[in-house]
């Protein structure tokens, strides 16, 4: 999606014959429906402005393409400027220019990364030579456009307020600076990259490349679980972008300088689809690529299954072993036995471990002590079950207990629901989990759809997962499990659509989501979070409804089955009040995340028809 479209002659006369901010927050609104801050609004003023006075000259032709915050598919993550024109070899070109309006920074030592100062005071963040090229990476990687007719990509980076240049041009950060070259303020550096963008530009085109970029069909991203090997071979299989690549780089640093008989505990909070299992992989594998004795740990057994599947044909057993683990497996380990424990999924953790939660003392106190440095990657709205502990509070108060300096981040940039933010808060805002400002879904932010019949959703699934096996169907555990004992019985029975399905087969275990044929059969929280397909299926049973346009849960309609809530009861008697709250919690988690599971689409049935008709109320 582009903002602003338009040539050359066109912005020059948008930015100089009126306030071009003001045309721009108009597009803004009326492809989004949302407004921006003030303090946006004032870049967007300084830097067009900055931006209209290089393209000012003849020497740049009047027809060239431009376009203002492109929406880079997949992600939420937007482009400032791009050109598009002819360059000397008759060859469509086109040129990313990432914006700042910096006016100093200092060196870091952590790879492209560097340190200015924001609103809040100074961090470390992106230099911006590697911002520019990590994005055009990402239209290379998405746009069937871009790499399927190899356009040429040229970024740069504009920082029209910055003088001086000798800590962005330092030696540290040229192999970026070498990708995107980087252009300051003056009149000098103005007309370097005027001579910049007439070099890679000679003709226009009337924008007609970048209309080509905004309509080219988007593929899919790459699925971790696909590009795992690689990543543990060394390979860079994903290009980390902004908080990613902060989070990433600063872990990295922490771990590797930790003093010995110190603690670091790092946490870094992101919701669905942020990347946290894409920067975990990438820091068990650079860790121990450091010769550093680290593990990959999750309580949910799911992903373990399916990234140690992946493994098998390039690792020895006893190799995939080592880097893998349980959230239960350091009961009994000695203090500082491992380098690093990279914990993904940390809300999932328990207090005690064991097939009947009977040993140890506490998931987190022990991973800490087990390590000199413990990360933990979690997102606090997507525990569960009853016994789910992970809160960031928890972390911190085990971590003071153990003497550890704390340090945490937080990952926002979107991978999943087509880059969606708005599909994610919309849910949040649906399903109650919080208030956000996005109580109503556009239709064309992410393929979300209300189905009349269980059948319809199989049908269109099953459909979905000819293309590349990537969709499945889950539900919320409200029906017994009764293919367990009898393989010939039917779960998921909806008599009134003759529908049956069976719950995942027991000999897929944590492989369900990737084994063949799996798709016939309906996965559950246990067997997909952690996970991700292109296309989710869910069943939303009787535990979740809509009475008098708000969600309310229904805890007794969950299977006696399901161990998620056991503990509910006695709670109950005890303190209603907080059970109810509790257990309200952990069903629209569970919905939450159930639907966050597609990246690229979501299709709902409701057992209960006011709760559909609740849903499709609040589409437009």
């Amino acid at each position: 999606m582009i903002i602003y479209r338009s040539t050359k002659d066109g912005f020059l006369n948008d930015t100089f014959g009126h306030d071009i901010e003001a045309v721009v927050l108009a597009a803004f609104a009326a492809r989004t429906g949302h407004r921006v801050t003030k303090a946006e609004m004032r870049a967007w003023k300084e830097s067009l402005l900055a931006m209209a006075k290089v393209l000012r000259d003849d020497s740049i032709p009047t027809d060239c393409g431009i376009a203002i915050e492109y929406v880079i598919p997949q992600t939420a993550k937007r482009i400032d400027l791009l050109l598009s024109g002819i360059d000397e070899r008759d060859r469509s070109k086109l040129i990313i220019v990432e914006l700042k309006q910096w006016e100093s920074a200092t060196l870091t030592r952590k790879d492209g990364l560097i340190r200015t100062r924001f609103g809040g005071g100074e961090a470390d963040t992106s230099h911006p030579s590697y911002q520019a090229w990590s994005y055009a990476e990402l239209l290379r990687n998405f746009n069937e456009e871009v790499y399927s007719n190899e356009i040429p990509l040229q970024p740069c980076a504009y920082l029209h307020n910055f003088v001086g240049g000798e800590v962005l041009n330092d030696p540290l950060y040229r192999p970026y600076v070498e990708k995107a070259p980087i252009f300051l303020s003056g009149q000098q550096e103005r007309e370097r990259l005027r001579a910049f963008i007439a070099q890679h530009v000679r003709r226009g085109d009337r924008g007609s490349l970048i209309e080509q970029i905004e309509n080219g069909r988007i593929r899919p991203s790459r699925r971790l679980i696909d590009a795992l090997t690689g990543m543990l071979a060394g390979k860079r299989e994903f290009v980390l972008i902004d908080d990613q690549k902060v989070a990433y780089e600063t872990v990295f640093a922490d771990a590797i300088e930790v003093a010995e008989g110190a603690k670091r505990v790092i946490i870094i909070e992101g919701g669905p689809g942020t990347g946290k299992s894409v920067v975990a992989i990438n820091l068990l594998a650079a860790l121990t690529a450091q010769r550093m004795m680290t593990k990959y740990v999750t309580k949910n057994r799911a992903p373990r299954a399916v990234f140690e599947q992946t493994l098998s044909g390039s690792y020895r057993r006893s190799q995939i072993a080592s880097l893998f683990a349980g959230s239960g497996e350091f009961i009994d380990t000695p203090a500082d036995t491992f380098d690093a424990l990279v914990v993904d999924e940390a809300h999932r953790l328990n207090e005690k471990s064991g097939l009947y939660a009977n040993l140890g003392n506490n998931q987190i106190e022990e991973i800490i002590r087990a390590a000199r440095c413990a990360v933990f990657f979690i997102d606090e709205d997507q525990r569960v079950t009853w016994n789910d502990i992970g809160r960031k509070s928890e972390i911190a108060a085990w971590a003071q207990k153990a003497g550890a300096t704390v340090r945490q981040l937080t990952l926002a940039s979107q991978f999943r629901c087509a880059g969606s933010d708005g599909y994610l808060a919309w849910l949040d805002q649906m399903l109650g989990v919080r208030d956000t400002a996005n109580p109503v879904l556009r239709a064309d932010e992410f393929d979300f759809r209300v189905l009349d019949s269980p059948n319809e959703v199989r049908r269109l699934i099953e459909e979905r997962n000819l293309q590349s096996n990537r969709a499945r169907i889950v539900a919320g555990y409200c029906w017994d499990w009764k293919s367990k004992r009898d393989p010939a019985a039917f779960d998921v029975v909806i008599p009134e659509h003759e529908f049956a399905m069976r719950w995942n087969l027991a000999q897929d275990g944590g492989l369900w989501i990737t084994a063949e044929h799996s798709v016939e059969q309906i996965g559950c929280i246990h067997t997909c979070q952690g996970l991700e397909v292109d296309y989710i299926g869910v069943i939303v049973g009787p535990d979740l409804i809509a009475r008098g346009g708000r969600i309310v849960t229904q805890p007794e309609q969950r299977s006696r089955q399901d161990q998620s809530l056991k503990g509910y009861k006695k709670a109950l008697r005890e303190q209603p009040h907080a059970a109810h709250r509790k257990a309200d919690a952990l069903i629209k988690n569970t919905y939450r995340t159930l639907m966050s599971r597609g990246m690229k689409g979501c299709y709902i049935f409701c057992t209960d028809r006011e709760t559909a008709a609740h849903f499709r109320s609040r589409i437009a």
